[in-house]
């Protein structure tokens, strides 16, 4: 168990990305806990892992910077100091061009997908540089790196948010021993996937990466000793191009 001893938390692990990474953590030994909106969801992600240990669960809003202030001191007293925080909690909405879209549904996934990351760092900062160690992973997007019509404006923009941020941070915290991965899947079936105009047909989804196969890409940034630092890796599709 590569991870035996080490503690991460995982924002948005009820579904999707996150539920695959705090597996996948998990599976190696890490003690792990998984934060998101809805308490069902999650108690429902930790229970379908039956081994030890097992996956502990919090509520979170990462939007609101008093429910991650909460989360993290939960943290530190049921999971103790993090060493691996990954924030992988993300949304969109269905309508996604500019003549389109609320100016609020822009608020919305500001506040989550680029918002909500910054307020989990800021939040576990403090501790990791106090140890002079710390992983933290974001779970990005191709939309991140060149923006589309089919990832929309609004998380086009909150994606570069979130691969500048990543960037400031990692090179700002770096002398302190800390880590900060961009990580930047194509198409990928979770559930965000059901929030676009147009359905995705079967035959796409049975190409397209599933979470696994992220998490498999986090677990292996994980494993590294501290001396490494992978600072951008991007996943995608056989068949998916980079436009």
């Amino acid at each position: 168990m590569r991870l035996s001893g080490k503690t991460a938390l995982v924002t948005g692990g009820a579904t999707g990305i996150g539920q695959a990474v705090a597996v996948a953590l998990a599976q190696e030994g890490c003690r792990v806990a998984i934060a998101g909106r809805r308490e069902d969801k999650l108690r429902e992600a930790a229970g379908a892992w039956q081994s030890q240990p097992g996956i502990l669960t919090h509520a979170v809003d990462v939007a609101d910077r008093d429910s991650v202030a909460e989360l993290f001191r939960w943290a530190d007293k049921h999971v103790g100091p993090l060493d691996i925080l990954v924030n992988s909690a993300g949304v969109n909405t269905p309508k996604r061009l500019m003549a389109d879209m609320a100016p609020e549904a822009w608020d919305m996934v500001m506040q989550v997908n680029a918002t909500g990351a910054y307020n989990c760092i800021h939040a576990v900062l403090p501790q990791m540089r106090a140890r002079q160690d710390g992983l933290i992973i974001n779970i990005n997007s191709i939309a991140g790196l060149r923006a589309s019509m089919l990832g929309g404006v609004a998380y086009s923009a909150s994606k570069f948010a979130l691969s500048a941020l990543s960037t400031a941070v990692a090179l700002e915290e770096g002398k302190h021993g800390i880590r900060v991965t961009n990580i930047c899947p194509g198409e990928v079936d979770t559930p965000l996937l059901r929030r676009r105009p147009t359905p995705v047909s079967q035959e796409n989804l049975a190409k397209i990466l599933q979470p696994a196969d992220v998490a498999e890409a986090v677990l292996m940034v994980c494993c590294l000793p501290p001396r490494a630092h992978v600072h951008e890796l991007i996943i995608k599709p056989t068949f998916q191009d980079f436009a």
